[in-house]
């Protein structure tokens, strides 16, 4: 599925908040429209300000008085909070680790199906960890993505120490050569001292056992919960040092506007984002396309 047609129902939602702000003079009122709408669109308070700000120091620098002349500033102000491209990249001649974080239910292990299958396809040796051990289904589940993608995946018994599994997985990494361990870990962030230890003894194992592994920690989003979904990137980050974060699910949600709360906000580079099903669902992010899928159709 192209952003384009996974973005409509977001940029449904644009259209109908933005519609009729654009026209007639610059003056306070368009920033208090503008700033309501962007709140609406979930975008987040403080980003929605930032952005109403810039717009004004344009407005005031270049002399534009009509509203008209704002709207493909806006755009390009979008832009600037991300960085330009996504991706995950992985390091050449070395085991890279990924540790996969994010609520229960934001599409966390179809994602790590969807990054195995991905990597796969390109000759890359591609092992999965099954840490969440809190929560049964997610075992299931991974193993069901490693039978359809044919990457090996490293499991205990339900209720075993998530670190004990990560610590067989690098073991099997290093005698198979493995290229990319994925780590799928627990969620459960209601009780979130328990999380954190996990994620710190996993951190452990993995700086004691695979000191030279080039490790990322990837946040996991559904976009579909909107302004939640900041609160989640900046709970996740007292628990983690996150690399990045990947939004899912947006091709079912109207709240896309998010995507740019949590790259402001949250001060961490989106990575890839979801708008389908299939495997080729899950985009390389790319700031100018997305901002586009936001306002136009292809």
């Amino acid at each position: 599925m192209s952003i384009f047609n996974g973005m409509k129902k977001s940029r449904g939602s644009w259209s109908g908040l933005l519609s009729g702000i654009f026209h007639g003079r610059v003056d306070e009122d368009f920033y208090e429209e503008l700033e309501e709408a962007l709140i609406l669109a979930d975008v987040g308070v403080e980003t929605s300000i930032k952005l109403c700000q810039r717009l004004r120091e344009r407005a005031a620098a270049q002399r534009i008085r009509e509203r008209e002349q704002l709207w493909q500033a806006l755009r390009e102000e979008m832009v600037a909070l991300f960085e330009p491209r996504g991706g995950v990249e992985l390091a050449s001649g070395r085991l890279n680790i990924i540790v996969m974080t994010g609520v229960n239910g934001a599409g966390k292990t179809t994602t790590i199906g969807k990054l195995a299958a991905r990597w796969q396809q390109q000759g890359q040796k591609v092992l999965l960890a099954a840490a969440d051990t809190f929560r049964a289904a997610a075992a299931e589940q991974l193993a069901g993505w490693a039978e359809r993608t044919g990457a090996p995946l490293i499991r205990q018994n339900e209720g075993a120490d998530p670190a004990a599994v990560v610590f067989d997985a690098l073991a099997a990494a290093r005698a198979r050569a493995v290229d990319v361990l994925i780590v799928d870990t627990a969620g459960r962030l209601q009780n979130k001292s328990n999380l954190m230890a996990e994620l710190g003894k996993i951190g452990r194992v993995i700086e004691r056992e695979a000191p030279d592994a080039a490790v990322q920690a990837l946040l996991v989003v559904d976009g579909g919960v909107g302004q939640n979904a900041i609160e989640q990137a900046r709970q996740f980050g007292a628990v983690l040092k996150l690399d990045g974060v990947i939004v899912t699910k947006l091709d079912g949600t109207a709240k896309g506007g998010a995507v740019l709360g949590i790259a402001d906000t949250a001060r961490l580079p989106v990575l890839l984002i979801g708008v389908g099903e299939q495997v080729e669902d899950l985009r390389d992010f790319e700031a100018a396309e997305f901002v586009r899928a936001l306002f136009e159709e292809a």
